[in-house]
């Protein structure tokens, strides 16, 4: 950890946040696990199956790999039907109850912003902007208007683990990749930040720890009421100075 006197400037740094299970309690996994009547029996899709191996990734290969996870033999040829199944039931559920921010996740985006620090949402999902939309973050804005930068849904080449969609974020911010925290649930997209050489803070709100730690995570909190903005370090590769 680098002394208040030489700590960089927030302008200096940037945080970029996934949305689904960091910033939200989107209902992702229970559309997921919906969604499956028809394909395979919903109630094998549990939470640490989804965590392991859905959720952090594009559509269509978080339905192919949800249904190999299951052992279905005609996954690839299914994927799609899932993929699309999942989204009807997500719409639906969007619909009638509407999505809820993570308490701490607002009062941690609050301090981020009024210390000068630049944000970014970087997400596969193509509902994440959607969902932001609806959750009040003070009087007049959106959780959506706090971050400068949003990577949500887009198609790009690779979905998570690979690293491109926190690279494209930190270049839109314009902030190198090694002054860039990442905050993730998922253990592919706390892969993916350490493959963009970020700083990867897990947030796991499931008790899912270890599974964060063993994908590599610098840091691993329950909640992020547990983070002392002040004293966030960036977490570089051996030799390099924070």
């Amino acid at each position: 950890m680098t002394s208040s006197k030489t700590k960089p400037d927030a302008v200096d740094r940037a945080c970029i946040f996934d949305v689904d299970g960091v910033l939200l309690a989107s209902p992702h996994e229970r559309a997921w696990r919906e969604a499956l009547r028809g394909f395979a029996d919903p109630s094998r899709f549990t939470t640490a199956l989804y965590q392991a191996y859905v959720a952090g990734k594009p559509r269509l290969d978080g339905a192919f790999a949800g249904l190999t996870a299951l052992g279905l033999p005609d996954a690839q040829r299914l994927a799609a039907a899932y993929g699309e199944a999942k989204q009807r039931c997500l719409d639906r559920i969007i619909a009638a109850e509407g999505v809820a921010a993570f308490p701490d996740a607002l009062r941690f985006v609050r301090a981020l912003t009024e210390r000068g620090w630049r944000l970014a949402a970087a997400s596969s999902s193509k509902n994440a902007e959607r969902m932001m939309r609806l959750v009040l973050l003070h009087e007049g804005r959106t959780l959506l208007d706090a971050f400068v930068v949003t990577v949500c849904g887009r198609d790009l080449r690779h979905g998570k683990p690979d690293p491109e969609i926190f690279l494209l974020a930190a270049a839109e911010l314009q902030v190198g990749p090694m002054r860039c925290i990442v905050f993730e649930d998922a253990p592919a997209g706390i892969q993916a930040a350490r493959a963009g050489h970020m700083t990867a803070i897990g947030v796991a709100r499931l008790g899912d720890a270890a599974g964060l730690w063993a994908a590599g995570a610098h840091r691993v909190v329950a909640s992020l009421d547990e983070l002392c903005i002040d004293d966030l370090v960036l977490h570089q590769p051996s030799g390099e100075a924070a």
